[in-house]
């Protein structure tokens, strides 16, 4: 049995959300890419210049950690060492949205300090967690693969500085795309409140609070499992 087949309901969650990126506006052209870790040896992941939009079930390639095309007729994202980088270093990770959503693409641009390393929403904070900077280098690279390997361990979401978003999580695709939408949410929020007038985070206590709803609920901390200690550390470094 073909693997297309034998995966037949993730492959049209995957391509489920490949639409739903194109119909929000995250992505354009043929930017923006995803990937799933089906089993620890075989990841599904979006072919290279195809919009999104137009994705269907026979474009998706499926390729094992090395990189290489176990099935499918068309060519992996472009983005592939960035994907193996991430599953080789998060082996706790499941699946990756990479994107270009507007009001993250605002912050990834914006001079100045990073508002999504800072405490604002309860739930960006909760499900998400701090987003790091990661450096600028030229896409399809590997060194843009490397430029992640500071932050892996300790944060599951990423700007890429002049470029995008990337969202990892320990959940399948569509609750990566979830993700994706609630911190495409919160930038909005953000860029907002910065042209009303300023941003208002949340104290470190109130940070505090948050773990003992986290700990309440048996939810686990961003990073790689057992890297971070607790949400205040994570905003406050205490």
């Amino acid at each position: 049995m073909k693997l297309v087949e034998k995966y037949r309901e993730q492959v049209g969650e995957f391509v489920d959300v490949c639409h739903q990126l194109a119909r929000k506006g995250f992505v354009t052209s043929h930017g923006g890419n995803l990937a799933w870790k089906l089993k620890d040896d075989l990841i599904l992941i979006t072919p290279t210049k195809v919009y999104k939009g137009d994705v269907e079930a026979e474009d998706v390639v499926f390729i094992d950690p090395a990189g290489s095309v176990v099935e499918g007729t068309r060519r992996p994202t472009g983005e592939r060492p960035m994907y193996l980088k991430f599953f080789t270093e998060r082996p706790d990770v499941v699946s990756v949205i990479h994107c270009h959503s507007p009001a993250v693409g605002a912050l990834a641009i914006l001079k100045g300090e990073n508002w999504l390393m800072r405490p604002i929403f309860p739930e960006a904070i909760i499900e998400i967690g701090p987003v790091p900077l990661v450096p600028y280098a030229e896409p399809l690279t590997e060194q843009l693969a490397q430029n992640f390997a500071p932050f892996l361990q300790k944060h599951n979401a990423f700007i890429m500085e002049n470029h995008g978003l990337v969202m990892m999580t320990r959940g399948d695709i569509r609750w990566t795309m979830l993700l994706v939408e609630e911190l495409e949410g919160t930038a909005q929020s953000i860029l907002a409140a910065l042209q009303a007038g300023g941003v208002k985070e949340l104290l470190c206590q109130d940070v505090v609070n948050l773990g003992n709803v986290m700990r309440t609920r048996d939810l686990a901390l961003c990073g790689a499992p057992g890297v971070n200690t607790s949400l205040e550390e994570l905003y406050f470094g205490s």
